[in-house]
Order: structure tokens, then C-alpha cells, then sequence
């Protein structure tokens, strides 16, 4: 009974802890889902603006591996850690930004995705 008790909990740590997570672009990745790994801002800029602020930055601190113009989604690799960033506007002044970064196990980096959203802000200046 004990052994049955322990793989039971085992069992639901192992399933908490795994699962899958949405990234920017709208797929389905396998990582921990309940981690924080999203920075979002806004700003009285126009998107296209915040937008190429955006890739400088991804450019400057690693490789971009993908850019959506359409959608206007930028996914880079830093430091073995995916990025990715979605710009969209608001209102006609008003745009939002979010940056998402997860590490190579899957778990959410949200002092990296921090600290590109200051870089952006600081390349709109």
C-alpha cells in the first residue's frame, strides 16, 4: 500500500509539473505551464516603431530565428533561451509589446524577458 501511495505521488508531481505552454505566434510548446514568462507594456508609439526597436534588440543580444510581419512576431535564441516577441496596436497612438522568454527545459525566464523590455523602451528614446 505504502509503494502504491508513493508512485501515486510521484505520478501527479511528474504530471504538474510537465505539460504545455502557448508562446506569442500561437503554437503549443512542451514545457512547465505555470511558470511566468511574459512582460507586457505599452507605449504612445505606433507599432511599426515598436516593432523594429523590438528586432534591434534581438538582433544586438543574440540570432533571430523568425520574424512574422503579418502577425508581427520576432522569435530569437539568447543564450540557449527562446524569445519571442509580439507587437500589436491598440488604439490608432497606443501599441503593446510583449516579450516572452523560456529556457531550453522549458521553464519561463521572466528576468530576461525584464530586461529586453527595458532595452526596447531604451531604443524608443
Amino acid at each position: 500500500m505504502k509503494k502504491f501511495f508513493a508512485f501515486a505521488s510521484v505520478a501527479a508531481v511528474a504530471l504538474a509539473v510537465t505539460g504545455c505552454y502557448s508562446t506569442q505566434e500561437g503554437r503549443k510548446k512542451v514545457g512547465v505551464p505555470f511558470s511566468k514568462d511574459t512582460i507586457e507594456s505599452r507605449y504612445e508609439r505606433p507599432a511599426a516603431q515598436l516593432f523594429a526597436a523590438a528586432k534591434e534588440t534581438l538582433a544586438f543580444n543574440g540570432t533571430l530565428t523568425g520574424e512574422n510581419t503579418i502577425s508581427m512576431t520576432i522569435t530569437a535564441k539568447i543564450d540557449e533561451r527562446t524569445v519571442w516577441i509580439k507587437v500589436d496596436e491598440i488604439e490608432p497612438a497606443i501599441s503593446r509589446i510583449q516579450v516572452q522568454a523560456r529556457k531550453k527545459s522549458g521553464r519561463g525566464d521572466v528576468d530576461l524577458a525584464s530586461e529586453l523590455d527595458k532595452q526596447i523602451a531604451l531604443r524608443l528614446k
